[in-house]
């Protein structure tokens, strides 16, 4: 059986229970049982009691459209720690953490989130001199600038 994408986005956007959550990714495998992935954030974060919800939601969804015989894999979850930044909502619940930004024009910089604007984000870069760190003060780096944008995991 063929999933239609767009049917599922669609689907899937019914079976948010607010616009707290929303969707990273949706993606829909050609395998000859086709696994569903649906990757949710929020702005402040949110439990495996909501991806359960959905993920309910979502499956009544697609049985009532593609029939209970329909076979497929579904799977709701967070972006893991190490994944990439993807929206621009994503960015308001790790401020004060400190993020890995690769610009547009090839260079890199890693510092302190510090607040999130319109336009861009507040990031207060640290660079390395003689053996020291150096905290710079926060400037604006402009979404557009952002080729990507990861949180920098420590286990100090």
């Amino acid at each position: 059986m063929k999933f239609d994408r767009d049917q599922i986005a669609e689907m899937l956007q019914d079976s948010l229970p607010g616009p707290e959550l929303f969707v990273v990714a949706l993606t829909v495998s050609d395998a000859i049982r086709p696994k569903i992935t649906v990757i949710l954030d929020s702005e402040q974060g949110f439990g495996i009691d909501e991806c359960a919800k959905v993920s309910r939601r979502l499956a009544r969804r697609m049985d009532e459209a593609y029939g209970e015989e329909a076979s497929y894999t579904l799977e709701v979850t967070s972006p893991g720690a190490d994944q990439p930044f993807t929206d621009q909502r994503q960015y308001t619940r790790h401020v004060g953490r400190t993020l890995s930004l690769k610009l547009q024009d090839g260079t890199e910089k890693t510092g302190a989130l510090e607040a999130v604007e319109a336009e861009g984000i507040q990031l207060a870069e640290e660079i390395k001199e003689k053996n020291k760190k150096k905290v710079l003060p926060a400037v604006l780096v402009p979404f557009a600038d952002i080729q990507e944008a990861r949180v920098v995991i420590s286990f100090k």
